[in-house]
Parts: structure tokens; sequence; C-alpha cells
């Protein structure tokens, strides 16, 4: 089984969609796990109505008391999950019908602990835009590091190969990153040796119709944190990654 874990918050006008997407896939072997952040506005009626819903009881509802940001909530998820394949979702996302069906064959092929998948970009109404990103066929921790493709909606872990205690994110900003680099940082860390991905576009990245200048530059503020006081990279060799990650960065965006 898949535990699919979304963190939520005041996200009333995406929820629904995004559940959409999931109760559409093409293989039925899931839990879905939504971890409302202790939102505001009308999330957790819908989640509520949501679960519900679902009379074959695969969505489970959870809720923060305070506010925790993303990294405490997918990690209340991981806790509560279930299934054997961990996959995250944003809960302003969409997937495409056959993403799980086609990456668990593809981890299970591939005898990987962790893989990921290509992605669309998406308007703030998750219509595709046309601009896709391709992923390589694999990513060791060095890699890693200069290439900030791996996208949260887009990966799956084998709980079998990599404990479930890896998987929790760090709470630190980009903490998706930062957890991505601890499962493949060499040493007794280590969760796998590298990530293997799948080049195909199985989900949609939604986002917003104008991009503040004042977000690319916490951007760049946030990777740069991450080399040098997450991973405590040398300067030099901080440097030399940045150069690599600010290129790439930029083809996915234009």
């Amino acid at each position: 089984m898949v535990s699919i874990i979304v963190p939520v918050y005041n996200a009333e006008k995406y929820i629904e969609e995004t559940v959409a997407s999931v109760l559409a896939q093409t293989i039925e072997d899931w839990e879905l796990l939504l971890v409302d952040d202790c939102s505001c506005d009308g999330t957790w009626q819908k989640l509520e109505a949501l679960a519900g819903a679902d009379e074959k009881g695969r969505i489970r509802i959870f809720r923060q008391e305070t506010n925790q940001g993303a990294a405490r909530a997918r990690n209340r998820g991981l806790t509560q999950a279930r299934g054997r394949y961990m996959a995250y979702l944003d809960a302003d996302d969409l997937w495409r019908p056959a993403k799980l069906e086609r990456q668990l064959a593809f981890l299970q092929e591939r005898q990987a602990a962790f893989s990921f998948t290509g992605y669309e970009f998406g308007d703030e109404n998750a219509r595709g835009t046309g601009k896709v990103v391709r992923v390589p066929e694999s990513l060791t921790y060095r890699q890693a590091l200069k290439n900030t493709t791996i996208f949260t909606s887009t990966v799956m872990f084998d709980t079998e190969k990599i404990p479930k205690q890896k998987l929790e994110m760090p709470v630190i900003k980009s903490e998706d990153t930062a957890l991505w680099w601890k499962i493949l940082r060499p040493g007794r860390e280590n969760g796998a040796d590298r990530a293997w991905g799948l080049d195909e576009n199985l989900v949609i990245y939604r986002r917003p119709a104008v991009s503040l200048s004042s977000n690319k530059v916490e951007a760049v503020r946030r990777i740069w944190n991450l080399y040098r006081g997450y991973e405590r990279l040398s300067l030099i060799y901080s440097l030399y990654n940045f150069c690599f990650w600010a290129v790439r960065a930029v083809k996915r965006r234009v």
C-alpha cells in the first residue's frame, strides 16, 4: 500500500481538486493522510467532508493543535502511515491519473529505495503551461547538491529499504531538499546510494500568476543556508554547488 501524506494549511480553495486527483488514480491500494496545520479558513470542514464521503475509508484526517509548519505536519502523517511506500503531495498540486501506478512499477523494477518523477508547471488554476521539467536517470548525493530537480509532490520511498525514521523532515527552511540530501548523504545516515528519476510528466506544480522577486531572494538565501549551515560545506564547495543550482533553477523556470 502507498501512504500519501499531505500537509494542509488554509487550502480550502485547492484541496478538493488535489484530493480528486488522488481518487482518480489508476490503482486503489493507497491511503491518504491529510494533516491540517491549524488552518484558520474553512479547510478543516472540507477535510471532514472529504473523509466522510470516502466509502472505502482510505482518507484519514488529522489536525495539529497549533500551526507548526509543513515539516512537522508531514512528520505527523509519517507516524500515522500504514503503507510500505510513502509519497508526498502538496495541498495545491495535482497528480496525473497514472502517477502512482507508473512510479510504483518503476520503483519495483529498479529495486530502488527513493524515486522521483518529472512534472509540469501549472498556472493558478493548475492548467499545464507546457513547461515540463525533465529529470535525470538518477542522482547521487554529490549530484543532488548541484541539482535540486527533485520536487516534493513527485517523490516515493520504500520503507523496507529506508526506515521511516529516516524520512522525518528536518524542521528548517527548505526542509524537503534537506531531507533528500540526508537520505542520500554517504555514511551512517545513508538511506539510499541514489535517487532514481522517472522522466515522465506525472505531476502538475501549481504556481501563482506572479512570482515576487522577494521569493527568489528567499530561495537563494535558503539554499545557501542549507549548504553552509545544514550540510556544513566549505565556502568554496558551497559556491561551486550554488553556481550549478542557480543555472538549473533558472532553466526550469524560463
